[in-house]
């Protein structure tokens, strides 16, 4: 292939090898927490995609420019959605830089443009991953060099093109990044607690629970408040990419970026958003008083304070809202021995206050301590493994009857 030299190449014809993703299928891949693949394979089923196939933290699949964008703007589970550019067997790390250098980076955005390079491993014979993000980085310049004349510069805070390198043992992939800013962060919260649950792992909870719009729902330890947002955007058919920033999404960074496209499907999600007749039937509660105030904050900014009531409680106090529902509730793990011992006394407590007052109920707890089933004095009818950050957690699901369980 003839390479361009000079200004012109910030403005290369479309339609050969490396000129980015084409409006007809190309390979994607969509990270997630894990545990909720199975979840993003629905999103991204939803969105066009096909030929899903899942593996532990996402999912792979074909698909559009369109169906690209519809991910990043509708699913509530990505974290990411990546675009293959290559993948080829490699040695060492001049594979890899062959690798990247053979990829037409002029084709796919200006050189103006900021990089980073992140590089992500499984089992792969290197001696150093910083080694090979530079290798990749140096690949990237030396093609924008060659080609142009000139080099992208380098920003690690807040570069424009993301730049993703995967290596198992013997092969080498390659992604641009549609989505920029992880999609989690949905641009909703303002105020926030230590600790906090991300929101697509909080809307995997909720989807988990087998909570639907409509069926009351409580959080009694809110914390910042997460649950009860990606709630209300579920219940208003909300999507959550329309609360973020155009500028926070990858592809909007690109040579091929269709802003005709992504404005239409902009416009039709906010036509598709539900007016809320009245208050939601979501509540939420927590015992300190700081939780408190910055849910409020948070809902007030996103705009849902006037549909969902939190008030300062004890969760062993609370009255239901309703006669039936679910409840969810992401309660502290404990990481030194005083926490574990005040969890150790606490627990039983939980267990008698849920079936003195929620009778009816199904009630659900994201927890690292293994303790929490045999303690609460309640046998769950689902353990669900799932990963919130680095920490292996379960999903507990418990249906509270009237009446004790214990023996």
């Amino acid at each position: 292939m003839r390479r361009r030299a000079g200004p012109q190449c910030d403005r290369v014809e479309h339609g050969s090898v490396g000129a980015g993703p084409p409006q007809a299928n190309a390979a994607y891949f969509s990270t997630c927490p894990r545990g909720l693949e199975a979840l993003l394979a629905e999103d991204i089923a939803a969105c066009g995609g096909t030929a899903i196939t899942t593996t532990p933290g996402g999912a792979g699949f074909s698909g559009s420019l369109e169906t690209c964008y519809r991910l990043n703007l509708h699913s509530r589970i990505a974290t990411r959605v990546l675009c293959r550019l290559a993948s080829a067997e490699y040695r060492d790390e001049r594979d890899i830089y062959r690798l990247a250098f053979e990829i037409a980076w002029p084709r796919l955005f200006e050189v103006s443009r900021s990089i980073r390079v992140y590089v992500t491993a499984t089992k792969a014979p290197v001696k150093s991953l910083e080694y090979l993000t530079l290798k990749v980085k140096d690949a990237v310049c030396d093609r924008f060099r060659a080609d142009c004349g000139r080099r992208p510069d380098v920003n690690t805070a807040a570069p424009d093109v993301r730049i993703h390198l995967y290596v198992t043992a013997t092969e080498a992939t390659l992604y641009l990044d549609t989505s920029g800013e992880p999609l989690w962060l949905r641009g909703q919260k303002i105020a926030k607690v230590a600790a906090p649950l991300k929101e697509n792992l909080a809307a995997g909870i909720l989807r988990l629970s087998g909570w639907r719009p409509g069926v009351p729902l409580i959080d009694p330890m809110c914390g910042s408040g997460t649950l009860l947002l990606e709630a209300a955007g579920m219940a208003l058919d909300d999507a959550p990419g329309l609360s973020r920033e155009m500028k926070d999404f990858g592809f909007t960074k690109w040579l091929d970026y269709r802003p005709a496209l992504w404005k239409r499907l902009c416009v039709e999600a906010a036509e598709r958003r539900v007016a809320a007749p009245g208050k939601l039937p979501i509540w939420g509660a927590d015992l300190n008083a700081d939780a408190v105030a910055r849910t409020r904050q948070n809902l007030a900014h996103a705009g849902l304070d006037h549909l969902i009531e939190v008030r300062k409680i004890d969760i062993l106090d609370i009255t239901p809202p309703a006669p039936g529902g679910v409840l969810v509730a992401n309660p502290p793990y404990g990481e030194r021995l005083g926490e574990l011992d005040a969890l150790a006394a606490f627990y039983p407590r939980l267990g008698d206050a849920l079936k003195k007052r929620f009778a009816g109920w199904s009630c659900w707890f994201l927890s690292a301590d293994a303790r929490l089933p045999k303690l609460i004095g309640l046998k769950p009818k689902r353990k669900i493994p799932l990963w919130n950050g680095p920490l292996e957690c379960r999903l507990y699901g418990f249906d509270i009857v009237a009446g004790s369980a214990r023996k």
